[in-house]
């Protein structure tokens, strides 16, 4: 359920994106990255680190609906007061700063990101695994996005409407969140509320989640500040198409952390390392493939998607691609494994060191390169924070890394790269933009498949067993 919700992700924005560039250019869509970017620093400080911590807290009672309860119930009365402090914040920075109240309407919009973030919780239904509630609304929200974009973006000045729109499909749906919390929970006051047991381990979370926050939306704010709107528009283009590739690599990691959680409060240890090197080659199944192709063809990704008006955001997105195999490693070892370990320390330490070295690369790199220099200083920095979590999880890398065979990956996509390439330059040039990426998207999908299962690579031996035994 969680790969279709990943889907949906891929597609609303794979239908909508090519649009809406085209309608609104770099600018105007580099204006809603801009306040979406700012306005997350602020949805950063009202959710702390409530977003993970709850869905570990959850996961270990979720058998007791009195316990739960009044978990979720002590760890709302921090994210209010948290978030109430947040929404104050953000509001005088609407009308204090300059840059932001250039765009005043579009950032007083985003005022419902914060809202609904704080009313959602996500990480509770997330802690009880329902992928399937979370999968339906999610869809149901996007197509509603959907229709209202085409109905209703027309022209450049309606970047403030998109901007809308953007919030409605992100965190819409969490109002039926706040709606159906009575089918999980009991709704009665508890008096004898322990708020203090969170306050630690949320606070680790929220300095993780600071850093996090720093070193991936720090670019585009500061390509906002130092190169303005047009700068931000090519290097979105660029991390729009990275993001959803990304979450298709961490779809499976996305929801093994109340599961792995769950498995290490009940001394588990074969089926949490089972479950964790099945996620490992998963990464490596998909990851490096998407790399590869998304760097071959960036030129004609960037123009089908955007329009050839975003030429700036071939080389970027060029720069950036194999940060897909380093965030999926990286997601699956830190959120995935360290955290149910109880190891946030650990994660932190790696995402600081991340955000310390982009904060560094791109204050090099960004007066002088822009967008290019932005993309640099993300891929640089995502490779430290992996190299870090490996060198702490050594020991326990070394137990499953064997069962982890890259090898077979990376040759499968040579020979896949091999036959696509060949294909699109003597038999696709006279074909049209679109038909050239379905050809070579065919051609190197169906040869990677092959070759995968003619190596007997594990992952593809897995799927192929699966689909034999759901029969």
């Amino acid at each position: 359920m969680n790969f279709i919700l990943t889907m949906s992700n891929f597609i609303f924005p794979l239908i909508t994106f090519p649009y809406v560039s085209r309608v609104l250019l770099p600018i105007g869509t580099g204006k809603v990255a801009f306040a979406t970017s700012i306005v997350s620093y602020f949805s950063m400080i009202g959710m702390l680190g409530i977003p993970t911590y709850g869905i570990r807290a959850c996961a270990k009672v979720r058998d007791n609906r009195d316990e739960l309860s009044k978990t979720v119930q002590e760890i709302m009365i921090i994210n209010s007061i948290a978030m109430s402090i947040s929404l104050l914040l953000y509001v005088l920075a609407i009308f204090l700063v300059p840059r932001m109240a250039e765009d005043k309407t579009l950032f007083v919009i985003n005022i419902a990101t914060l809202v609904f973030n704080l009313i959602g919780c996500e990480w509770l239904y997330k802690a009880m695994e329902q992928y399937t509630y979370i999968t339906i609304r999610s869809i149901i929200l996007k197509l509603v996005s959907l229709i209202l974009m085409f109905l209703i973006v027309h022209q450049k000045s309606d970047y403030v409407i998109y901007g809308g729109i953007t919030i409605l499909a992100g965190v819409g749906s969490n109002l039926f969140n706040f709606i159906n919390l009575r089918k999980y929970l009991n709704m009665t006051w508890f008096p004898n509320m322990n708020l203090r047991q969170h306050i630690k381990p949320i606070f680790s979370f929220f300095i993780m989640t600071i850093a996090t926050t720093v070193y991936t939306n720090l670019d585009s704010v500061m390509l906002g500040f130092l190169k303005g709107d047009e700068a931000v528009g090519y290097y979105n283009a660029a991390v729009k198409i990275k993001t959803i590739l990304v979450s298709l690599v961490t779809s499976m990691g996305a929801v093994l952390l109340p599961r792995l959680s769950f498995y290490i409060k009940e001394g588990r240890e074969k089926e949490f390392k089972q479950l964790t090197i099945r996620s490992l080659q998963f990464v490596c199944f998909l990851s490096v493939p998407l790399w590869v192709f998304f760097t071959l063809y960036a030129k004609e990704g960037v123009y089908f998607l955007s329009g050839e008006a975003y030429a700036g955001s071939i080389v970027p997105m060029q720069i950036i691609m194999p940060t897909l195999f380093f965030i999926g490693i990286s997601n699956l070892l830190g959120i995935q494994i360290l955290v149910p370990m109880d190891r946030e320390k650990d994660v932190l330490n790696s995402v600081l060191l991340g955000a310390v070295v982009n904060l560094m690369i791109n204050i090099i790199t960004i007066p002088s390169f822009g967008a290019t220099g932005a993309a640099l200083g993300t891929l640089i920095a995502e490779l430290f924070v992996t190299i870090y979590q490996v060198y702490v999880l050594r020991n326990f890398l070394k137990e499953i890394v064997g069962q982890v065979k890259v090898q077979k990956n990376v040759l499968a996509t040579i020979v896949a790269s091999a036959s696509s390439v060949v294909v699109t330059v003597f038999f696709t040039r006279t074909l049209s933009l679109f038909f050239t990426l379905v050809v070579s998207t065919s051609i190197f999908g169906i040869v990677y498949l092959t070759t995968s299962i003619a190596l007997k690579e594990d992952f593809s031996m897995y799927l192929i067993h699966f689909v034999k035994n759901r029969r």
